[in-house]
């Protein structure tokens, strides 16, 4: 069924678990019906993307409604078709706990795990993660729900999302197993990930890259509301058209040129808009273009 030429491969981390370099990301796969969330998996798997990330806290509308309501509806698809979860690595996060916000005891940590795997009608995930840092809980309690749930068969691969450079080294310290996976926010307009030594980490130490927002929560799709948008937009737009394809699809591109080999998370929930990622894989920007639009987004030329 996939499109994608198997030269876009690659590790997750150090495992051995192998993901495509496209991610799509779940944060709004909720409130349809079983039906058609499973089209949109399979088209999904039709554009070629095998890495799925979704979260507890997904879903989420208020303290009483919707909280691990994507979970749910990914699992209820799993229900009525068994063998999609064999095609995928699956990844999913915990540790948000509303309202207060985070939560990273061992208790914790270990009973957001085991609600996922229920809700997702699964046995395994192939990649959790700490949603966000608690900075009430030590990195060595969060170790020890790490092995146990690693012990136990519940988790292949362990991650973490949104972690200060600091505060990855200071867990990696305690940890018994690699840090396979960082997932920062990064795009054309989120530059921080790529400045605040993230980036750099993650190729220090191996780890993957799952970026969230890569369209700068989707306002690269529109017309752009300020002038920085608007000038990034412009820079996209030239690259684009010169290479034929959507402004999405350079966009995704940009982040994926970095060499951390950054995974957009894709969060369309169109059918068609995820099919059009196929092109991504065929761009290939050249530096100049690549800079432009980083000198775009930065408002001044590079230094």
């Amino acid at each position: 069924m996939s499109s994608m030429e198997p030269t876009n491969l690659r590790r997750l981390g150090k495992s051995d678990l192998m993901i495509t370099s496209l991610g799509w990301g779940m944060w709004r796969f909720a409130g349809i019906e079983v039906k058609a969330a499973q089209e949109l998996v399979e088209s999904v798997f039709e554009a070629g993307i095998n890495f799925f990330d979704t979260a507890d806290i997904y879903g989420f509308k208020n303290p009483q409604v919707g909280f691990g309501d994507a979970e749910a509806l990914l699992g209820e698809v799993f229900k009525q078709a068994p063998g999609l979860r064999s095609k995928m690595v699956l990844a999913s996060k915990g540790g948000i706990i509303p309202p207060t916000p985070y939560n990273s005891s061992y208790d914790y940590l270990v009973k957001a795990c085991e609600a996922s795997l229920r809700r997702l009608n699964t046995d395994v995930l192939d990649l959790w993660q700490i949603h966000r840092p608690d900075l009430l809980t030590h990195p060595a309690e969060i170790a020890r729900a790490v092995d146990h749930l690693m012990q136990a068969g519940k988790i292949r691969t362990f991650g973490i999302s949104n972690y200060t450079v600091a505060q990855a080294r200071a867990l990696a310290a305690h940890l018994h197993t690699d840090i396979v996976s960082f997932q920062p926010e990064f795009s054309p307009l989120a530059l921080d990930a790529m400045t605040d030594g993230t980036l750099d980490l993650a190729m220090e130490i191996g780890a993957s890259v799952l970026a969230w927002s890569p369209l700068g929560g989707g306002r690269l799709a529109k017309d752009g509301d300020d002038a920085r948008t608007k000038a990034v937009i412009a820079a996209i737009d030239t690259v684009a058209k010169s290479h034929g394809v959507s402004r999405t699809s350079v966009a995704y591109a940009w982040v994926a040129a970095h060499p951390s080999q950054p995974i957009a998370l894709v969060g369309t929930q169109n059918p068609e808009r995820i099919l059009e990622t196929r092109e991504v894989a065929k761009i290939h920007l050249s530096p100049d273009e690549w800079y432009q639009i980083l000198v775009a987004s930065r408002g001044a030329p590079m230094p």
